[in-house]
């Protein structure tokens, strides 16, 4: 797909407001729903025509119209808007690091996520937090293999997720059972990683990130950064198509807080709707990073929760949207008051 055109949904609404105007012709199903959008902006290269009624958007641009109203495949998850929870497996995460080293606590974690209304949970083996230091894949797979393992025993049902840029701890998750794989490089980290997933079914999840966890953020320089993250995941979905894996089986990230400094992550927030352009499922992980501390001034990452719930909340008009996050129950709770509020 040609992603230098792009269309920018906005003029949001929800409800019995969506659908009447939808059926009236003055909106837009976006995402497949629930909200509409009433108005565009069509972005050729860096030229943007301005906002504009949905109905006066010129012939020559009705395919680009038409992948926001496309409704995303699910990508290996549960359908609809879920709740993804986090479990770091690591000494120095930025905010669980060391809580769950020993393989029995991580287990009862992901079982009290699942309890709490997590339907996915996401697994990870290796700090990426600024300037982590990297682990070897053997290092990575002792920490996480006990766990997963674990998990497809006592709670089968739950879909299970794997943060790993390492082809070696790909295969090895997979063939213990697990559901999708979470890449943070977008799949550039390892050259064995697409091959290896272009001959499996799992779903694949592609972060937006410059550069390695140690060096990101010095390549946070942006025109247009969303834009510019929406292009350049574009960018990395047609280098998985290309390799073998089938578009249904991909999810993207926008990596807040990778390669992004505050005033960046605000403003990709707010345009979150532009990620519509991908025909993807968005999983959007803020869970307590440090855009959340310095809005509002918490410093210590684990008293983040509120801050977290209400920028997770900006992804749900995209319809699919998985929550990444730490603290489960309070996003369930927010989750399911946002959809009655904003639900037919």
């Amino acid at each position: 797909m040609d992603f230098r055109r792009l269309a920018e949904p906005a003029g949001l609404l929800y409800g019995t407001a969506a659908e009447d105007a939808v059926k009236r012709g003055f909106a837009l199903p976006l995402a497949g729903g629930p909200a509409a959008f009433s108005c565009v902006d069509l972005i050729e290269d860096r030229t943007h025509s301005g906002f504009m009624p949905v109905g006066n958007v010129p012939a020559g641009w009705q395919e680009v119209l038409a992948r926001l109203v496309a409704k995303p495949p699910t990508a290996g998850m549960p359908e609809g808007a879920q709740v993804m929870g986090i479990l770091n497996i690591t000494p120095d995460s930025f905010s669980d690091g060391g809580l769950h080293q020993e393989a029995l606590s991580a287990v009862q974690t992901g079982q009290a996520q699942i309890s709490a209304g997590a339907s996915v949970l996401d697994i990870g083996g290796e700090s990426t937090r600024p300037g982590a230091a990297a682990v070897t894949p053997e290092q990575e797979w002792a920490r996480i293999g006990p766990v997963v393992q674990g998990l497809k025993q006592q709670v089968p049902e739950a879909v299970l997720s794997i943060d790993t840029r390492n082809s070696t701890v790909m295969a090895q998750a997979l063939a213990a059972g697990a559901d999708v794989i979470n890449d943070v490089s977008a799949l550039t980290h390892d050259p064995e990683a697409l091959p290896l997933l272009a001959e499996k079914t799992c779903g694949v999840v592609l972060m937006h990130m410059r550069g390695t966890p140690a060096t990101m953020t010095q390549h946070a320089v942006y025109e247009d950064v969303a834009c510019d993250v929406v292009r350049e995941l574009g960018a990395r979905l047609t280098a998985a198509i290309d390799g073998g894996i089938a578009p249904e089986r991909l999810s993207v990230d926008p990596g807040l807080g990778f390669a992004k400094n505050t005033a960046q992550g605000v403003a990709l927030l707010s345009r979150l709707p532009l990620l519509a352009n991908l025909g993807c499922r968005v999983v959007l992980g803020v869970s307590r990073k440090r855009m959340i501390g310095e809005l509002t001034g918490v410093q210590n990452a684990a008293g983040r929760d509120a801050g977290t719930q209400a920028a997770s909340l900006e992804g749900l008009p995209l319809g699919q949207t998985v929550l990444r996050v730490h603290a489960v129950e309070g996003m369930v709770q927010a989750l399911r008051v946002w959809q009655r509020v904003h639900t037919v």
